[in-house]
């Protein structure tokens, strides 16, 4: 198995390749993948590029993308793409859109790449290196009272059951509100966990777990000192069904309101 720490090199150049493939082109043909939920031509084309990049440079790593799914690989080592996290905001013209690139180590993220190509940001952990931001070491936050907590809330729900899923969603709203500082919904995950890992968000209550969406988020934000867990407050995996993260000294206050409502 590859040494986890030499495999950032190879990251970076293939987010490198997505970012500059998100500056140039434009959205173009949109493909339904379901209610409200598309992919963009870009979606399909930069998933297309760095699959084949990494086959070539990292021939052992197994890769989960969200458009055209996994390939194996021998190493028990995956990455795991979102080629354009944010699609909504992105065919919309809104900056807030990311490339997340992770990669598991069996049911856990331990190295992450994100990009926010229209904010000139990048974001990046490995576990020897630590959490990072445009080559500045990051923390997350040391807020403690929830009513200084700057929280952000995963999507609503769209598709089948949407409206039982959304029901809990506004629980969680109608219980956080009156107790925090503000609530933002950004529309995308690997910027929110992003964020947190920075300092500049202090918590995430999101109600799904995508691979692609969350792995190098996780990475990041674990790395940075964040405290992230499933929705039954076990640590959170690969095979998590939601991703709540927090700065850690908010944990005793915020988790259990969410059991409360959970």
């Amino acid at each position: 198995m590859p040494d986890i720490d030499s495999l950032l090199p190879a990251a970076h150049e293939a987010v490198d390749l997505a970012r500059d493939m998100m500056r140039t082109m434009l959205p173009g043909v949109l493909t339904a993948k379901g209610d409200r939920d598309m992919a963009s031509e870009v979606d399909l084309a930069i998933e297309q590029r760095v699959r084949a990049f990494l086959a070539d440079r990292t021939p052992g790593v197994g890769f989960l993308g969200e458009e055209e799914g996994a390939r194996g690989g021998d190493h028990g080592l995956t990455w795991s793409l979102d080629p354009v996290d944010g699609t909504v905001n992105f065919v919309h013209g809104s900056p807030l859109c990311a490339v997340s690139l992770g990669l598991v180590d069996g049911d856990r993220s331990v190295l992450g790449v994100i990009d926010l190509p229209f904010l000139g940001n990048r974001y990046w952990a490995a576990p020897a290196a630590g959490a990072f931001c445009d080559g500045v070491a990051i923390r997350a936050s040391e807020v403690s009272a929830l009513p200084e907590a700057l929280v952000a809330i995963g999507d609503f729900a769209v598709g089948e059951d949407a409206a039982a899923k959304n029901r809990e969603r506004f629980a969680i709203l109608e219980t956080l509100v009156p107790r925090v500082q503000r609530i933002r919904m950004l529309g995308t995950a690997a910027t929110d966990l992003a964020w947190l890992a920075a300092g500049r968000l202090d918590a995430l209550v999101m109600m799904s777990n995508k691979p692609w969406d969350t792995s190098a988020g996780t990475a990041i934000a674990r790395s940075a000192g964040a405290r992230i867990v499933d929705r039954d407050g076990s640590e959170h995996t690969f095979g998590s069904a939601a991703t709540i993260a927090c700065a850690p000294a908010l944990a005793d206050r915020l988790l259990p309101l969410l059991r409360d409502v959970l």
